[in-house]
């Protein structure tokens, strides 16, 4: 089924088929096309459409963070995205198709959108080969190639950028369902794509977690949530739409200080609590308009307890972690921190495993849980915080903050 579009410029048709017509022009073994300015392609504007084209946009609670288009005919697929974190940026991706459905080749280009020559800040390009797949990368005056272990199935993954589900989607509705591998940078990574209902099928990351798509018949991809994943994402189709004013939009909004950047950065607590230096290292997503705890933190779940690297922890001295006489012992070194948020308070987890991702929990790995102390918040705190704060002698009190909750526990220091 044909995406329904109200209108399509005759300015935006120009655009697509100019696009198509320089990848016609790039074969199967061609580099990157790096232009150093704008290019004047004399292409006439018809009345023909490509035999598909639609758009999706990408919001993470009341921000937009990407709006993506593409257009497809059986051997070629255009597409372009704005993705806005951490800067705004405009991609182009051109991806070439055997008559099998498989993937000969895909190319992406990153542009600045302020930049006033037009020249792509890096480009990216996977070639099929007999051994597998070449990667081969621009940045600047800096070109490489590697080589990358695939199979021929293979096709794009993109971060921010979802288009290429489509395809997944697709394969998976006319085919078996079960395993597809998506190449990401040097590497592929195998999604398990599995139906769980009339239109809706599961994909899952490998370390991100499970999304949920609504397909129509034919495997197009209407809408996605992520929130079983750390993106937690909801992606929903569109028209074809005009990009070019709303990157410099997003650009002009990055300049004057008002851009997104980054989804989740890092925080950082640092205290002397009678003589015990602390340090607690975190990540810090925002609220964005969501419910957090019993909506992005559901209650009786193990929290990474921040986002992104795991929430790490160090101590000088030995703590006493906890209050109401059942404390835990906790030597000096360093630790990560998990948590399992519940309405009545939960428990704080404290992990002798470091340097991992915070979706890297090992129970067995835990030094102990105490349990947590909550209470209401009169004003939302939009970004997730960390605190350690003195409490008077030899006690200290860590605090964790987010929307109208804040988690505490106290500590001694011996």
């Amino acid at each position: 089924m044909r995406p329904i579009v109200n209108s399509f410029p005759r300015r935006s048709l120009a655009a697509l088929l100019l696009a198509m017509a320089l990848a016609a022009c790039a074969g199967p073994g061609s580099p990157p096309e790096v232009i150093p300015g704008p290019v004047s392609v004399n292409v006439p504007v018809t009345d023909s459409l490509p035999e598909e084209y639609a758009g999706l946009v990408t919001v993470l609670g009341n921000d937009t963070l990407a709006i993506e288009r593409w257009a497809r005919t059986p051997g070629r697929v255009v597409a372009e995205a704005v993705v806005r974190a951490p800067r705004t940026t405009l991609r182009r991706y051109v991806l070439e198709l055997a008559p099998d459905g498989t993937m000969r080749r895909f190319e992406e280009r990153i542009f600045d959108p302020a930049a006033p020559d037009g020249r792509p800040l890096r480009a990216e390009v996977f070639e099929a080969t007999a051994a597998g797949w070449t990667r081969t990368v621009i940045e600047g005056d800096s070109t490489r190639t590697v080589q990358v272990q695939a199979g021929a199935a293979a096709l794009p993954f993109v971060d921010l950028v979802h288009w290429p589900f489509e395809l997944v989607l697709e394969r998976a509705v006319r085919q078996n369902p079960g395993t597809q591998p998506l190449l990401s940078g040097g590497r592929a990574m195998d999604f398990r794509v599995e139906p769980i209902g009339a239109d809706q099928w599961r994909l899952t990351h490998p370390l991100r977690g499970p999304s949920v798509a609504r397909v129509d018949a034919q495997g197009h991809l209407l809408w996605l949530d992520a929130a079983g994943t750390t993106r937690k994402v909801v992606v929903t189709r569109t028209g074809y739409t005009e990009l070019e004013d709303v990157a410099r939009r997003w650009a002009a909004a990055d300049r004057a200080g008002q851009g997104l950047g980054e989804l989740s950065g890092r925080g950082r607590a640092e205290a002397n609590v009678a003589g015990a230096a602390i340090v607690v290292d975190y990540g810090t997503p925002s609220k964005r308009g969501r419910q957090i705890f019993g909506g992005v933190v559901p209650w009786g779940q193990v929290w990474r307890t921040g986002a992104n690297r795991a929430t790490h922890f160090s101590t000088s001295r030995t703590l006493h972690v906890g209050g109401g006489g059942a404390f835990l012992v906790v030597p000096p070194g360093e630790y990560t921190l998990f948590s399992v948020p519940e309405p009545s308070g939960g428990w704080l987890i404290i992990n002798e495993q470091t340097g991992q991702n915070g979706t890297s929990y090992d129970r067995s790995r835990d030094l102990g849980r105490v349990q947590l102390q909550r209470r209401d918040l009169a004003e939302p705190v939009e970004r997730f915080t960390i605190a350690v704060e003195p409490a008077g002698g030899q006690g200290g009190v860590l605090r964790l903050s987010w929307d109208r909750t804040e988690l505490s526990v106290p500590f001694t220091v011996q």
